[in-house]
Parts: C-alpha cells; sequence; structure tokens
C-alpha cells in the first residue's frame, strides 16, 4: 500500500504511529490504550471524509497476531522495510541511537541505545487533494495525541483526575489489568 492507498477514498488522513517495533512481543502499553478508542471512532470519522489508519514498524503478521489479541478492527499497516516511521521522526536508526541523537517532536533528542526505544508515538495528519496530490498537514508527538483518548479527557473532570503518581502509571493493555470491575446497567 501507499500512503495514498491509506485514505480509501476519503480527503483526510489520521495515521496513528504506533509504538511496535519487529520482533517486539506486544505494543506499547500507553499506545494500546490509545487504540482502544479508535473502533468507535471509524464510522464517525468515515462520515466526516476522514479515515484512521495506524502504522508500526512491526511486520504484518506480528502486528495482526496482536490486533487479533486485542480485538481490534481498525486498520493497521506495516511500515516495515520502509522509511515511513524514519520520515516521520518516531522511529530512531541504530546510528540516531548509537549517537544519543535524533529529531522528535520538531526539536533535538537524546535517545537512549535501548533497542525499545527505537518507537515513539505520533499523530499525523494529510490532505489529498482532488488530482491526488497527498499533503502533510499536521503531526504531534509525545503526549500530544492523547487529548483522542476519551477515558482521559473523563478523567481530567473527575474529582480525583488521573490520580497518577507519574505519567500514565495506570495505563495497563485492557486484557492486562488484575480484575474486570463489575459494570453495572441503571435504569434496565
Amino acid at each position: 500500500m501507499t500512503l495514498a492507498d491509506l485514505f480509501d477514498g476519503r480527503s483526510q488522513l489520521f495515521v496513528y504511529h504506533f509504538m511496535f517495533g519487529p520482533g517486539w512481543e506486544q505494543g506499547c502499553p500507553s499506545c494500546s490504550y490509545l487504540a482502544d478508542h479508535f473502533d468507535g471512532s471509524a464510522i464517525h470519522l468515515a462520515h466526516r471524509d476522514t479515515t484512521l489508519a495506524v502504522v508500526s514498524r512491526a511486520p504484518l503478521a506480528e502486528i495482526e497476531a496482536f490486533k487479533k489479541r486485542m480485538g481490534w478492527k481498525f486498520p493497521w499497516v506495516s511500515s516495515f522495510g520502509s522509511d515511513f516511521n524514519f520520515d516521520y521522526n518516531v522511529s530512531f536508526t541504530k546510528e540516531e541511537q548509537a549517537s544519543g541523537k535524533a529529531s522528535y517532536n520538531f526539536e533535538p533528542l537524546p535517545v537512549p541505545a535501548n533497542p525499545a526505544d527505537s518507537e515513539l508515538p505520533g499523530l499525523s495528519a494529510f490532505y489529498k487533494d482532488d488530482s491526488g496530490q497527498v499533503f502533510h498537514t499536521y503531526s504531534s508527538y509525545g503526549r500530544g495525541p492523547e487529548e483522542i483518548i476519551g477515558t482521559l479527557m473523563i478523567l481530567d473532570r473527575a474529582p480525583k483526575g488521573r490520580n497518577e503518581k507519574s505519567t500514565m502509571d495506570f495505563v495497563r493493555r485492557h486484557d492486562e489489568y488484575e480484575a474486570t470491575p463489575k459494570l453495572q446497567a441503571r435504569g434496565q
């Protein structure tokens, strides 16, 4: 697939750069938490001429296995073997890691040499005009994309807020929480 193919017949495209590198057993917990919010929004975005797709560097077979485990339906493609993630400064080469320097969030960033730190999250927007030309119109990195996490927006208005000791310390992949709290429906 090309970037233009990801638009799926629409003129607007959001790409979430999901931290899931080649050989990883599973995707990033925070990216997984964010991705839990995608399936419900897809129909609403489609009706606004917008497609949401997810891109990771892991090979497609690894992505598909994790996607099945998590029960997700959104479009998720692999950029394995391409420069896509490197072009948007969300993946880092061994050379960048060895030098300890890379560019992320539009500024220099020291990158640890740990292979697990070779990926970072981001959200990019694109527009395709009638001639088929694609324009990169927006990117947000680090904690920028968290505004699309509906759960956080609700917690930010709760009396105790996020109630976190450190950034996102409460986040788990949805199948890794210790126990499932009982959800009670009212008015039934």
